[in-house]
């Protein structure tokens, strides 16, 4: 067997899947589900989201240069999708997947009490780069449920059962989850 050669593109999978929780000036909170997400730095911590300039959470971000990564599970897949799928143009996200919006403690965008890891972003730089543009930031604050942690406060985010994005797939521990879209299919 050989190999296709095809044109370029983006096949660096699997990724990732996080929801980026956010706040306008108005406290009205909002969350984006994002797969383009990644650490950009050590020392001084810093990560990377890239987001469509047409998106609702774009100029939310681009205007106040907070936000909070929160790490996805199995539990919370279907939020995932949702909040990926629905604008916040049209609905309240926490309230309609039963999400609870908590208090960060270094930016105004609330943390979402249901993930395992919330990491508080100041945003250093937007870069625009094409259909994305990437929001270069810096990590002001990480929060880790005590629930994964063990009697020697190691964490154990394995238990958490972390999900990740493949070509338009959710997969958890090699199980697949759903595919884009699915939580708002007609069942």
């Amino acid at each position: 067997m050989g190999k296709q050669l095809w044109k370029p593109g983006n096949m660096l999978y699997p990724l990732p899947v996080v929801m980026v929780s956010l706040a306008d000036r108005d406290d009205r909170s909002n969350i984006i589900t994002l797969a383009w997400v990644g650490t950009v730095c050590t020392n001084p911590p810093m990560v990377s989201i890239s987001v469509r300039p047409e998106r609702y959470s774009y100029p939310i971000l681009k205007e106040t240069g907070e936000f909070v990564i929160n790490l996805t599970t199995k539990e919370l897949a279907f939020a995932t999708d949702y909040c990926g799928v629905k604008s916040g143009r049209d609905v309240d996200k926490f309230k309609e997947m039963g999400l609870t919006p908590i208090p960060a403690s270094e930016v105004k965008a609330p943390m979402i009490k249901e993930s395992p890891v919330n990491i508080e972003c100041k945003v250093r730089q937007i870069l625009p780069l094409g259909s994305h543009d990437m929001f270069l930031a810096d990590v002001v604050a990480v929060h880790a449920d005590e629930k994964y942690m063990d009697e020697k406060h190691k964490f154990h985010l394995e238990q958490a059962e972390p999900i990740i994005y493949s070509h338009g797939s959710y997969f958890g521990c090699g199980e697949l989850l759903g595919t884009f879209g699915y939580s708002v299919k007609k069942r």
